[in-house]
């Protein structure tokens, strides 16, 4: 495609994408507002969806259509729920089915975002696609590639979430809010034509669970069978009753249903067998972990041991490693030993202020 200076905006409704069209527009791009229609459950109240349902409400979509009026850009509305259920619900079902805990936000970033998104683009003309992400992405020299840079913001960093992009998509992608500072600076900009907008609190973590209910939206949505199992400690002894391994995520100690007399803590889930075993704080922390599906951004492929630090989930603080390629995986050897390394999150790889990409852990290892 010819490059051009035409952008469209993935608009939620919320701060953030409303700033990234307003700053983009004053960077003197042809800016396109659109909203992407991801997922509604009927089964949900519409009330209590529009209340809490984040980008996927209606309420939301006509925020993007007024802020779009006001900065004075086009604006549609467009259907990505096929892609949405089949390349981010579908894998958040299976992945509970699986016993892992998913991580949707970067299948719909990987997936929906910069993959349906730009492909829409293209449709309307536009060489780049923009996002409210807070990260950067520019072309650098030194490693003669496009890079993501944290962002300036380091409090609200979203670089984890993008580990997955490729250098092909990384051309056409614009994210102007890795240069500021705060979020309260991002909101000082709203409030210079949108006060309502301004003061909109921040989208929840799963739009597309607006109750926070993951296993009723399970039972919705599925067939999965969530059936009663056992709790056994790690010498395999039996130690009381769960209520389905979709409750439970390694790590876990709180709502386990059951009182031990001590605390006791998620260590493995084992689907085959519907079991639960439960130990102390200290056998949640492993040393190793092992992951799939890897994607780098500084270079092609892993092909000898890296130094680098590295994040086990999105909160996490990043812990000095070493990385090894084993075929298509990458093991991980962390210094110290890393609290609730769990199957079907993300470990994402850093190098300073740069992301050097990332994969989905299959396992941990180790609390030597």
């Amino acid at each position: 495609m010819v490059k051009n200076n035409r952008v469209v905006v993935g608009m939620s409704g919320g701060v953030d994408s409303t700033v990234a069209a307003f700053k983009l527009k004053e960077m003197g791009y042809d800016v396109i507002g659109v909203n992407m229609r991801l997922w509604q459950d009927d089964a949900l109240e519409e009330a209590h969806f529009e209340k809490d349902g984040g980008c996927c409400s209606l309420s939301s979509a006509e925020d993007a259509r007024r802020v779009c009026a006001q900065i004075g850009i086009p604006f549609y509305a467009l259907d990505f729920k096929a892609v949405f259920k089949t390349t981010v619900v579908d894998y958040f079902i299976d992945s509970y089915q699986k016993g892992e805990t998913p991580n949707p936000c970067i299948a719909c970033n990987k997936y929906v975002k910069f993959e349906a998104l730009l492909d829409k683009a293209h449709q309307l003309g536009a060489y780049y696609v923009a996002t409210g992400h807070y990260a950067k992405i520019q072309f650098n020299e030194e490693f003669g590639r496009y890079t993501i840079e944290k962002s300036n913001a380091v409090e609200k960093d979203q670089t984890y979430a993008l580990y997955n992009l490729t250098q092909d998509q990384l051309k056409h992608i614009l994210m102007p809010l890795g240069d500021f500072e705060s979020k309260d600076d991002v909101r000082k900009v709203a409030a210079q034509f949108d006060v309502q907008m301004s003061q909109k609190s921040d989208s929840q973590e799963i739009c597309f669970v607006p109750d926070q209910d993951y296993v009723g939206f399970l039972k919705r949505n599925s067939d999965m069978a969530i059936e009663e199992g056992a709790f056994v400690g790690k010498d395999g002894e039996v130690l009381g009753k769960h209520q389905g391994i979709v409750n439970y995520t390694i790590g876990q100690r709180k709502g386990l249903g059951v009182t031990f007399g001590k605390p006791m803590y998620v260590i493995d889930i084992d689907t085959t067998s519907n079991v639960v075993t439960l130990g102390e704080n200290s056998d949640v922390f492993k040393s190793e972990l092992v992951s799939d599906q890897n994607n780098f951004i500084l270079f092609d492929q892993l092909e000898e041991a890296y130094r680098c630090t590295a994040k086990v989930r999105y909160s996490a603080k990043e812990a000095p490693c070493t990385l090894y390629p084993e075929g298509d995986r990458v093991r991980v050897i962390f210094d110290d030993p890393q609290r609730a390394i769990t199957p079907g999150q993300a470990v994402v790889f850093y190098k300073d202020q740069w992301l050097v990409g990332g994969g989905t852990i299959i396992r941990g290892k180790g609390n030597e």
